[in-house]
């Protein structure tokens, strides 16, 4: 059985009649992890071997702080922030001896963390396909990705893997936000984000030209617009390009998990902005209502994120449904 040793920390604060302060600090050591186990072609088994053998750990804080206040001149505030760090590692698992190969090793490492070839540039021409290491991921030449040959044997293979990036799942996750007023008028506006996140661009299903849909549908890919404006060609021989030489056919070479197509996915969006009027009591009365308040309000309205070619929360899939942006015009209206 897995077993799991936790400790938790938390504090709680208020100041001032105004602030309250909460923060709980985490750790957890979890053994006994039922994982595969490596196995030698000469035991001849059919199924593959598990056992209770792996260790991880996982650390962070979670931390929130709010703020009220009414202020005697008709203003009021409400304010409210939190902010989450947690990060997780593998401490033990069975892997090959990778004292030669340092860097294939998974220990210490995020339990998400992406492992693939260094991207240098895309190849010129023949002359340096031919004087750089040999590729053995399919065939390849000019236009076509060439990668980092790590361990130096003049050959670019799996042994040249490394961790990339950061970790698929974001270390850290905040937002904040706040509501306040003035007499008749209120505004509230709320932010969310995350960091210390890589993805990387589904390189098979945005392929241009070929048939992925499989199943005996026939269709090809679309040219997105972000490869048609940056590949290379014969005419333009962009070693930074985008995307490498178009091909009628799949690229094995070009579709490698590489740092080529991976993404920064930190992102801060404004999920949330509204304003609103309340008509005065004294008005709404007169009409025979309780409560009248008109609002304006919007969702998704904006994002800050050096990804451009779609909205970093998809992903490496930008082909899905986008996140909509939405605006409101409403009253409410109590009687």
């Amino acid at each position: 059985w897995e077993n799991s040793y936790k400790l938790n920390l938390g504090t709680e604060i208020g100041l001032f009649d105004d602030f309250e302060f909460q923060a709980d600090v985490f750790r957890e050591r979890r053994t006994n992890i039922l994982m595969d186990r490596i196995q030698l072609a000469s035991m001849g088994l059919e199924s593959g071997v598990r056992a209770n053998i792996g260790e991880a750990t996982s650390k962070g804080i979670d931390a929130s702080i709010d703020y009220n206040k009414s202020f005697s001149n008709g203003w009021w505030i409400q304010a409210r922030a939190n902010f989450t760090y947690a990060v997780s590692k593998m401490s033990k698992l069975e892997e090959p001896d990778y004292s030669a190969t340092p860097w294939l090793s998974h220990i210490g490492r995020s339990i998400n963390q992406n492992y693939g070839l260094i991207a240098e540039r895309l190849f010129i021409d023949e002359a340096d396909v031919h004087n750089s290491p040999e590729q053995t991921f399919g065939t390849y030449g000019p236009g076509d990705i060439k990668y980092r040959d790590v361990n130096g044997d003049g050959k670019i293979s799996d042994l040249d893997k490394v961790a990339i990036g950061n970790p698929t799942s974001p270390d850290i996750v905040y937002g904040f936000g706040f509501s306040a007023g003035y007499k008749a008028f209120d505004f509230s506006a709320f932010f969310q984000g995350l960091a210390n996140e890589s993805f990387w661009i589904d390189t098979y299903n945005t392929s241009p030209f070929l048939n992925t849909m499989g199943g005996g549908y026939a269709g090809n890919n679309q040219l997105l617009k972000a490869w048609a404006t940056s590949y290379w060609s014969e005419e333009n021989q962009n070693i930074y390009a985008r995307w490498p030489r178009l091909t009628a056919t799949y690229s094995q070479n070009n579709n490698q998990t590489s740092t080529w197509f991976m993404q920064d996915g930190t992102f801060l969006r404004l999920k949330s902005l509204e304003l609103g009027f309340t008509v005065p009591p004294k008005v709404s009365e007169r009409i025979k209502l309780s409560k009248c308040r008109f609002y304006v309000n919007g969702t998704n309205l904006l994002t800050f994120s050096k990804f451009k070619l779609w909205d970093p929360e998809m992903g490496g899939n930008g082909l899905g449904y986008p996140i909509q942006r939405v605006f409101n015009v409403g009253v409410l209206v109590e009687f």
